[in-house]
């Protein structure tokens, strides 16, 4: 059975994510709300793990794997820490709208 890379190609792992990380990166720039805007953090990290992965398997060695189980969970516990917060000024502002959230300097 072939390599999963000799058959679809690295290139094609790297125009994914290249896509993928300027969709997340458009969701950032140009979103308003906080939610979307978490999304779109998600889907530029998650391009990025996708091409670690990616070049993991090319060069046959797990580090990138390893890599990318630490790097999830590490984004796991931000987007726990990002709803937190997001549901208290929901709760204060009832609203999540980032231009708002200039109103909370103290």
């Amino acid at each position: 059975m072939e390599n999963i890379l000799q058959q679809i190609g690295i290139e094609n792992y790297i125009y994914l994510s290249t896509l993928l990380f300027c969709v997340g990166a458009f969701g950032v720039l140009y979103r308003r709300n906080a939610i979307v805007m978490f999304m779109s953090i998600e889907i530029m990290l998650n391009a990025v793990n996708l091409l670690l992965v990616a070049f993991s398997t090319y060069h046959q060695d797990a580090a990138g794997q390893v890599f990318v189980f630490f790097s999830m969970a590490v984004a796991a516990a931000e987007v726990a820490v990002g709803l937190a917060i997001l549901v208290a000024v929901y709760r204060n502002m009832k609203n999540i709208d980032i231009d708002n959230l200039k109103n909370l300097k103290g």
